[in-house]
């Protein structure tokens, strides 16, 4: 009888010729499972067209772990195999295998992407996709994407040409781990004189079940890291696996209940891209309906016979898709990418669109790289095959490596801060309508800091590892100036507030203050509850209540100066959101300080800017009116409205510049206006006394808040604050 395992795809065994993607019977394809070269077919149909913006499965996402399942499940057969045949493993001539099947076609797309990129791709760009490209040849890129999906200062960067090799990096790491587990375990079993195939269970479960609960665990607590590492994505390579461990006791099962089975698990997949949406918290208990669906297709899927699945599955239209699988998921999304920086956008339509015309690049690669170098009994030599490999690998590194460094050259060096004016420019008094803050086409003298360069002028403080996560509610704070310092100034907030910290340290060179940080992303400080990512910002508000115990308590400050964007919070029942909320919430925490004898300046909200102006300049510095945007609008967008309304409530002193002396009665509370320093008129000027502005969204560089500084202390000194 023919086993499960014996039925592997076409993936199988070094010298097995695969099926044509026309899917004409070639010599030695009798044992293909047709049945899993449609459900990679099913898998490539949900994928792609999620990621052309497609939504008629919104749950697209999950042909990615439907992968992953028939990888553990190809994989551990071909492994199976070579034990019960030799019982051992090879690790060498796995790895040269899989060196040779998946690493050219997989360079050939990365150098492709690096050159596409360097021609159509915004020059902002090139850096990070160059080293998105490294990390993907030597297959770490997940990794990189994780710590990315939780780096504040990397909101605002686009998805990368090459991030869809996270998932590739997760199965090569995988494929790395996975001989050398199993071969344990068999040795292991062997000297222990048990039986082989109930060790591998047990392994697999030493592997399944903590992956799982950790998989849970993330996709709650850290929900954006959790997409890509490849810890919370090993159990699903498992149920794969225990397939394929099982496999001569599944083809056993009788026809009926094998034919329900099959139908089922095709059917779990399906209504998980179906009903699932990207609001749900990925991968965790959610991923085990398109998964264990997987997981059954496969082991019911021999018994269940032509009456199973691949009644529709084995069709030569479904092959041919599921042939190309590989090379379409390379090609695909840098295409889409490419596209879509180099236009701006683009459509739905023009998505599906490219995303179709991904089969040539696919159909050349499978023919021109993959299949020729599979079939090749040159390249079947283990060594040969391992310098293929990586030969292929360096090829790719040196791609991004060139990326990046074409980029330096296209950023060239940073004009010296000290030769610019940047807010200075202005008139002192009165910087409102001020024609030296009026947009322009270009400025001589060049800008600063470089528009290339914008994302990495900001505070210090970022470095030295003073901005908490959002999802970590320990109170963090750093300190800049003399220690003995007479005034204490603590700045306490979220990015908006930290973003001024570089003005405070220019002050306190030539004050006798001490700047104490407490900074959040994300992290309005006020006693109620806002929403981050459509959830309850718990740890927000769990250490803006530590930090109002600690500055009214033992690390009491003189004087506390708060910026924040967030202007609404959830009512008290929890199920609406309310302006109203959140400014009760400003005016409670900033009552709790002054009770507490401390001077209180509140910080308004700069413009949201709506686009990334940094890179609109990178692009545009000889016609930088492209880069401008509307003052009102930009105002209207920010935190600044609830601010002001409760600044008023509690009668703040306003020590805006150009504000009516003395205005406001509350003693210890003031409220300072930079938007005209900022946007003087009313379409805002991307650049100002040769000095960017913004970095990303609407935060302002570290240079142009620097040259904020006279401002500040001026204003300050009105509070008395000396």
């Amino acid at each position: 009888m023919t086993t499960l395992t014996e039925r592997l795809s076409a993936e199988a065994s070094p010298g097995r010729r695969r099926a044509d993607p026309s899917g004409k019977a070639v010599k030695g394809n009798s044992r293909i499972r047709r049945d899993i070269e449609g459900l990679r077919a099913v898998a490539t149909f949900l994928v792609l067209p999620y990621h052309a913006g497609l939504m008629l499965f919104p749950g697209g996402f999950v042909g990615v772990d439907v992968f992953f399942v028939i990888s553990g499940f190809v994989i551990t057969g071909q492994l199976m195999k070579e034990v019960d045949r030799t019982g051992r493993v090879r690790l060498l001539g796995f790895y040269a295998r899989r060196a040779k099947r998946l690493l050219p076609a997989a360079s050939v797309v990365l150098g492709a992407t690096a050159v596409m990129t360097w021609l159509w791709v915004p020059k902002i760009r090139w850096e990070t996709t160059g080293g998105d490209i490294v990390a993907s040849a030597l297959y770490f890129v997940n990794w990189r994407l994780a710590d990315r999906s939780v780096d504040y200062l990397a909101e605002d960067i686009t998805p990368s040409a090459v991030q869809h090799y996270w998932s590739l990096s997760v199965e090569e790491q995988f494929y790395f781990v996975w001989p050398i587990l199993l071969l344990g375990a068999v040795v292991l079993a062997a000297r222990l004189g048990v039986r082989r195939k109930p060790a591998l269970l047990v392994g697999l479960a030493l592997v399944a079940v903590p992956s799982f609960a950790w998989a849970v665990h993330q996709s709650f607590f850290a929900s954006e890291r959790a997409y890509f590492i490849t810890t919370t994505r090993m159990w699903e390579f498992t149920i794969g696996a225990f397939v394929a461990i099982l496999a001569t006791r599944l083809d056993r099962i009788p026809k009926g209940p094998a034919i329900v089975l099959a139908w089922a698990g095709l059917g779990m997949i399906l209504l998980a891209g179906r009903i699932y949406t990207s609001d749900i918290t990925w991968p965790g208990h959610y991923a085990v309906l398109p998964t264990v669906g997987a997981g059954l297709m496969i082991a019911a899927g021999v018994a269940a016979g032509p009456r199973g699945p691949v009644a529709i599955l084995g069709n030569r239209f479904m092959l041919f898709i599921g042939y190309l699988t590989y090379s379409l998921y390379l090609w695909h999304w840098p295409l889409l990418i490419v596209a879509r920086e180099h236009f701006g956008g683009i459509s739905v339509l023009t998505g599906l669109v490219i995303v179709t015309a991904s089969i040539i690049p696919a159909w050349l690669t499978f023919h021109l790289v993959e299949n020729p170098l599979r079939n090749s009994k040159f390249v079947g030599n283990t060594r040969v095959s391992l310098s293929l490999g990586v030969n292929c690998t360096l090829i790719a590194v040196v791609a991004g490596l060139m990326l990046v460094a074409l980029f330096g050259r296209a950023a060239g060096p940073t004009i010296d801060p000290a030769n610019v004016k940047g807010s200075m420019a202005l008139s002192a008094s009165s910087p409102k309508d001020d024609p030296a803050g009026a947009p322009v086409d270009s400025v001589r003298g060049g800008i600063t800091p470089n528009p290339l360069e914008a994302p990495k002028d900001v505070p210090d403080l970022y470095a030295d590892g003073c901005q908490v996560d959002t999802d970590v509610a320990e109170v963090v704070s750093c300190e800049y100036g003399a220690d003995d310092a007479a005034t204490t100034i603590a700045v306490v907030g979220d990015s908006k507030a930290a973003q001024w910290v570089p003005a405070f340290q220019v002050l306190a060179r030539t004050h006798d203050w001490k700047i104490v940080t407490y900074t959040k992303s994300a992290c309005q400080f006020s006693t109620a509850t806002s929403v981050l990512d459509g959830e309850p910002y718990d740890t927000c508000r769990e250490w803006g209540g530590d930090v109002l115990d600690r500055l009214t308590g033992d690390e009491k400050p003189d004087v506390v100066v708060t910026a924040g964007q967030r202007d609404s919070a959830l009512t008290g029942d929890g199920d609406d959101m309310s302006e109203d909320t959140m400014q009760a919430g400003l005016e409670d925490a900033w009552t709790q300080l002054r009770e507490a004898g401390i001077e209180v300046v509140v910080l308004a909200d700069t413009p949201q800017t709506g686009s990334d102006v940094y890179a609109c300049v990178s692009e545009h510095q000889d016609d930088l009116t492209q880069c401008t945007y509307d003052r009102d609008h930009g105002v209207d967008g920010s935190g600044v409205e609830v601010q002001k309304a409760a600044a008023d409530e509690l009668g703040a002193v306003d020590i805006s510049p150009g504000a009516a002396r003395g205005s406001g009665s509350a003693q210890g509370l003031y409220f300072l206006d930079l938007v005209d320093a900022i946007c003087p008129t009313d379409e805002c000027a991307p650049v100002i006394g040769n000095v960017l502005v913004y970095r990303q969204g609407s935060h302002l560089t570290k240079t142009y808040i620097e040259t904020l500084a006279p401002r500040v202390e001026t204003a300050l000194a009105k509070a008395g604050v000396r």
